[in-house]
């Protein structure tokens, strides 16, 4: 197999797996009200179906992995896509909510495995100095994938019932499969002696595990109810005695040359910010679109889509740019883009113009596409050799915890004076609880800027590419 042919294949291969992890993720929103009367289940068993999910791929990403690291990518790949789309089909034949519910994390945990996998896979098949344009091709799929899920969910839901949108993934698995068994690339040299700290594993599993657990449930509960302070409470702990674990092991979860690398941490803090402020603000945007300005859910939606547009056209730029200004500069420009487009958001009250929407949106998907591009080619350009997977694997889990940090934030103060029947609450659509939300959450994603002004000042071809 000639090398062009090799990352053609990879690179399909990659995008694929990645696009169908992200579809599941949203795919599943239009079909759970046909879903809740079929199965006769309650809205908080169904709520599950998407929070189980969730939770299973936040939490074993980085263990996920690392396994590929020590047991090869390649073979990790077509455990999960096997996996997933087992664990779809039998969802599709699920006689009960029960069913749905384990087998939904089932399906989670062997997309943990699917992702890291598929980040490695670029970077043992491409030269570093094209890496970029795979990165910034998978980044644009991404986007797509998440944005086309409820279109899609709406299609097969309307004309085949809500268990369709599982079957779907049973022949695409199966391509996938076969896709990832005709794959060649150059096996990575295993870092290590082999050992895996499971007791390190079992700490980074739980931690996130609640935290994600505890921030899906913060819109229903609040910040300051007990399960919130407790959950929250526990995850703290269960990081503290991560950390300590970590520092004893001789194997380590997460790699001291990992832990240590500032391009690393720079990068996971800056995609957990901006993520954060993301969908947070395609939260509060929906109130903003459909209560506020009074839109219809498809008005609602055009109005959205320059984000998709600029997702899916920003990437190959951001990728291009970033070979030649390097990570820091490109990296500050499209933190700045989704500050400036939370913020024109956040004025725009009950007169949604279309050229101040389009203009904001674009703003957010550009920047959003930018920030992703960098963080994720320099995270896994700059990866140590052998630690592709727990990189890639870290990236992923930021990109997770960061949009249920920002929704959390999100819902808890659109919904903060709803309880109380007062003016500015979230349900008689005030433009100042829209608005101020957006404004924190802007706050939050600039916080980015400290992270990206850490990542190296220059171009770096043998890194990234473009």
């Amino acid at each position: 197999m000639s090398a062009g042919i090799r990352e053609r294949l990879a690179l399909v291969v990659s995008v694929a797996g990645a696009m169908l992890v992200a579809l599941d993720g949203t795919v599943l929103m239009v079909a759970q009200p046909g879903l809740r009367r079929d199965l006769g289940a309650s809205v908080a068993q169904v709520q599950w179906t998407s929070t189980g999910y969730l939770v299973a791929v936040a939490s074993l990403l980085v263990i996920a992995g690392r396994l590929g690291d020590r047991y090869g990518h390649r073979r990790l790949l077509l455990a999960g896509v096997a996996g997933f789309g087992l664990a779809s089909g039998g969802i599709a034949l699920a006689p009960g909510i029960g069913w749905v519910v384990g087998l939904r994390v089932a399906q989670g945990v062997f997309g943990a495995l699917l992702q890291p996998a598929t980040l490695a896979l670029l970077r043992l098949a491409y030269p570093a100095d094209r890496l970029g344009t795979a990165v910034a091709v998978r980044t644009a799929a991404i986007g797509v994938a998440a944005a086309a899920g409820p279109v899609l969910g709406g299609v097969l839901v309307a004309q085949w019932g809500w268990r369709s949108v599982f079957w779907v993934n049973v022949p695409v698995a199966l391509l996938l499969a076969l896709l990832v068994l005709a794959v060649r690339v150059p096996a990575a040299a295993p870092a290590g002696d082999g050992r895996l700290d499971l007791v390190g594993a079992g700490l980074l599993a739980l931690a996130l595990g609640v935290c994600v657990g505890t921030l899906s449930g913060v819109p229903e509960r609040g910040w300051a109810s007990v399960p919130t302070v407790c959950g929250l409470t526990a995850a703290a702990g269960l990081a503290g005695a991560l950390v300590v674990q970590e520092r004893r092991s001789a194997q380590p979860i997460v790699p001291s040359v990992v832990a240590g690398s500032r391009s690393v941490t720079a990068s996971m803090a800056m995609l957990l910010l901006v993520s954060g402020g993301m969908f947070g603000a395609l939260f509060a945007a929906t109130f903003l679109l459909q209560d506020v300005a009074g839109l219809g859910p498809f008005a609602s939606a055009v109005r959205v889509l320059p984000l998709t547009a600029l997702m899916v056209l920003g990437a190959p730029v951001a990728g291009a740019a970033l070979r030649r200004y390097g990570p820091r500069r490109v990296a500050l420009a499209g933190v700045a883009l989704v500050v400036l487009g939370l913020v024109g958001l956040s004025g725009l009250g009950t007169h949604c113009a279309w050229a101040v929407t389009g203009a904001a949106f674009a703003g957010l998907g550009a920047g959003f596409a930018t920030v992703m591009v960098t963080a994720t080619g320099t995270v896994v350009g700059d990866a140590p050799p052998g630690y592709a997977g727990v990189v890639g694997g870290l990236k992923q889990t930021a990109v997770n915890v960061g949009p249920a940090f920002g929704i959390a934030v999100a819902a808890s103060m659109m919904f903060l004076k709803s309880a109380a029947g007062g003016p500015g609450s979230a349900s008689d659509g005030s433009a100042a609880a829209t608005g101020g939300t957006l404004l924190v959450l802007a706050a939050v994603a600039a916080l980015a800027l400290l992270p990206a002004g850490l990542l190296p000042g220059r171009p770096v071809p043998a890194a990234v590419g473009g």
